[in-house]
């Protein structure tokens, strides 16, 4: 393993790990906005985060603070995108350890 791929895994861990905090933070402001009956975020705006490689954040969120966690369409819309980013990571963990 050269330098670059070291450089280049350790950039995408960072990326995940601050799109995963941004939301759990979006997670955690929306639930406090919510019960101060203010402006929220959308949902489509948590999905898309969440889509972008945030889902664990977003499931942490959720159970953290309690948010979003009966509400049916978007629980299962948050479950497709977790089971498409793991199909997703399972395929590309095959390519990479493939050659």
């Amino acid at each position: 393993m050269v330098f670059s791929d070291i450089a280049s895994a350790a950039n995408g861990i960072t990326a995940l790990i601050g799109i995963n905090f941004v939301t759990f933070a979006a997670f955690g402001i929306d639930k406090m906005k919510a019960e101060a009956g203010r402006w929220r975020i959308a949902e489509s705006t948590l999905l898309m985060i969440a889509l972008a490689g945030g889902s664990p954040g977003a499931y942490a969120g959720r159970a953290i603070f309690r948010h979003k966690t009966r509400k049916q369409p978007f629980s299962v819309q948050l479950h497709g995108i977790a089971a498409l980013q793991g199909l997703m990571l399972a395929i590309g963990g095959g390519w990479w350890s493939a050659g």
